[in-house]
């Protein structure tokens, strides 16, 4: 499988920059996944669960068996309900960052971790995260960037810049979590998953660390820390992101 397709599925184009930086395209073929609900789709998504066979349709199409999944953060749980509803269409699977409490049930530590933070910036995200007051696209892209400075590790330049792109879509984000089973935590747990790869940030306030470590041991995945790194490390710590990725590529 080393020159096989490799799925990028994630709910915006923010893995396609991270495939870009680590240079998959120089040793696989890439195929960018770009779900229901995003901008280069449109429409709204049928809920991660049932939109696991959009990532199994171009293959189907492309007549591959099966690809090795790059996934970040909220496109983990697409990636995870891709590998257990259809086996054997996943191989080598890594997660970027993922949301982990809806996994494992472990409370978030994101307040202890943030109470190291003391940029004044920082300080105003944190108590952004807690407000949940949105209810039109504006007001979503206003909170959004009042919580940015929370994402990343630091908050300089290049982050801010980062910050910058994209935009948020109340709907999408909504559609996202909809119709999704009950047991669908359970499913993903009791299933034979391949073999996967966790990368994650040690400083990553949106996912907590605790939480990531048993969502780890939860799925019986490899855990790869990196240093100094929020939720974003091929912006924060692309180096070191690289290589993790191109360990992880190395295995198949």
């Amino acid at each position: 499988m080393r020159h096989s397709p490799r799925v990028d599925c994630t709910p915006d184009s923010v893995a396609g920059c991270a495939c870009s930086i680590v240079g998959i395209g120089e040793s696989a073929h890439v195929i960018v996944l770009h779900p229901r609900g995003t901008s280069r789709t449109g429409g709204l998504s049928r809920g991660w669960w049932t939109d696991a066979d959009d990532v199994v349709a171009p293959l189907d199409a492309l007549h591959v068996p099966s690809v090795s999944v790059l996934a970040h953060s909220a496109g983990t749980r697409l990636a995870l309900a891709t590998a257990t509803r259809h086996p054997g269409r996943v191989a080598p699977l890594a997660l970027i960052t993922p949301p982990a409490t809806w996994l494992c049930g472990s409370p978030s530590d994101a307040a202890a971790i943030g109470a190291a933070r003391t940029e004044p910036e920082v300080v105003s995200a944190l108590v952004a995260l807690g407000e949940d007051t949105a209810t039109t696209d504006a007001d979503v892209d206003e909170q959004f960037q009042r919580q940015a400075p929370a994402n990343y590790a630091k908050w300089t330049e290049r982050e801010r810049d980062h910050a910058r792109v994209g935009r948020v879509s109340l709907a999408a984000a909504s559609a996202w979590f909809h119709d999704i089973p009950a047991e669908a935590a359970e499913r993903i747990r009791s299933a034979p998953l391949p073999t996967m790869t966790v990368i994650a940030g040690d400083a990553d306030l949106l996912t907590g660390v605790q939480p990531v470590a048993d969502y780890a041991a939860a799925i019986g995945a490899e855990l790869v820390w990196l240093a100094a790194c929020g939720h974003y490390p091929w912006v924060e710590q692309p180096a070191a992101f690289r290589d993790a990725v191109t360990t992880w590529l190395g295995r198949d």
